[in-house]
Parts: structure tokens; sequence; C-alpha cells
């Protein structure tokens, strides 16, 4: 059965219940990453998945919420041996900026440890960054506070299409990412540069024809019931708020 898992779903703060927005994509051919929150082996597990099956990893954006797993979770790789080499896809300046971290860290100079092969993504606009014969990715560029990415993903046996617009202001991007999708996945962190409120995710979901919607990186203390609504305003398709280990079968 092929799944996507939302591994979190708050915003930048969480709390005990809710951890950053990060998402798991499980296909019979590959498992794909896309963000690592603080721990994403141990969120990885709780969903009954296993880290060392992670093929692939795509960060969104280089802000802590969305990328300071991302040590981690190479580094518990190595340790549980892996061998197999991870691919990592991204903005060309997030994967430079994990590349710096990484030297902090002296991960060269960790014996026996698997190869990483970065894959940067095209600053401009949309393109196809992964296909398995399962599913295909397409990437681009989103209106964030620092170069970010939002994504399509592809189940080809199904026909179903699902995209996740990241950290964005509403942008073409999204829209073209989102066209005709089955499920917008679409954050609610509030309207201001760089972000979106549960409203403008709504108004994307429409704009995109979108059969669905579901908000992510909301607040932990939000009104479920209110965002909810205030998407609904301008969306007439179903809306619901994701949840932790919520499961989105292809």
């Amino acid at each position: 059965m092929s799944k996507l898992v939302f591994l979190g779903t708050s915003n930048a703060v969480p709390d005990v219940e809710r951890e950053n927005t990060h998402l798991v994509l499980v296909g019979e051919r590959s498992t794909v990453l896309i963000d690592t929150g603080h721990n994403p082996l141990v969120r990885l597990r709780q969903a009954g998945v296993d880290p060392l099956a992670v093929s692939d990893v795509f960060l969104t954006h280089f802000h802590p919420d969305h990328a300071s797993g991302m040590p981690s979770f190479l580094m518990n790789n190595w340790l549980l041996g892996r061998r197999a080499a991870l691919d990592l896809y991204g903005h060309p300046v997030t994967l430079r900026s994990l590349n710096f971290l990484m030297e902090l860290y002296s991960w060269h100079n960790w014996p026996d440890f698997y190869p990483v092969n970065f894959h940067f993504l095209d600053e401009s606009h949309m393109e196809l960054a992964l296909q398995d014969g399962e599913f295909r990715i397409f990437s681009a560029p989103v209106q964030h506070m620092i170069p970010a990415i939002g994504l399509r993903l592809e189940h080809l046996p199904s026909g179903m299409a699902l995209a996740y617009s990241g950290d964005t202001s509403p942008c073409q991007a999204v829209l073209d990412l989102a066209h005709q999708a089955d499920v917008l996945v679409h954050e609610a962190g509030g309207g201001g540069y760089g972000h979106s409120s549960a409203a403008q995710a709504g108004w994307s979901a429409r704009q995109a024809g979108a059969h669905s919607l579901r908000l992510v990186h909301y607040a932990t203390q939000s009104n479920i019931a209110a965002l909810v609504e205030e998407a609904q305003a301008e969306f007439d398709g179903p809306v619901a708020a994701a949840v932790d280990f919520e499961v989105l079968e292809f």
C-alpha cells in the first residue's frame, strides 16, 4: 500500500502532541522523507516506517523547524549501519547550507559513512525532480523569507496527485503544483510575508482546482474549527486540519 504519513503538522513551535510539519511518502519502490523535524528517526518509527528504508529526502528550505533534524538523521542512519546511498533534494541554497553545517560536524571523517548524493533543484520553474516508476515528484520555487520549494507528488498506478505548498505566501507556483490535484496540503501559519492564512490556503485550493484541502503548519493552540471554517469561506471542497500520524492512502 502506498501512502503519505503526516509525521508532524505544527508550525515552528511544537508541543508534546504535535511535531514540526514534515511528511513521509511510502511506496513499493522508495520511501521519501519530506523535511526533517527535530527527530525524524523517532517519528518514523512511531509511524511504523523503517528509517533505513528512506531512499530520498526533500528539504523545502533551511529553517530549523524544517531542516534541523537532518544532521541527526544522517548520523542515526550511519550508527544503525546504513550502507545504501541517500539522495537529498533541495534548492541550491538549502543544500549548500546543509553541507556547510555537516562540515562543522566533520561528517567526512565518520568512518564507513554511506554515500550521500545532493540534487540541486531548479531555481526558476517547475521541474521533474524524481521518477521511480511509481511516483513522480515535481518541485517549484515558492515565496518564503528564504529560498524555498513546494512539491507535487504523482502516484502513477492510481493517477492520484498530491501537492505540498511548503512555507509560502500565495503564489503562482503553488497553483501550478496543485493544478487539479486530489489533495493540496497547504500551510496555514498565518498571513504575512512568506506564510499563508487558512483563507489564503482555501483561495489557492480553489484557484488551482484542487479537489480537497489539508491544512498544516498551524499553531498548536489554534482553534481548529475556526481554521477550517476560514478555509471553507474560500474553497467549497472538503477541508480538514491534518493531525500528526494521519495517513492518506493512494
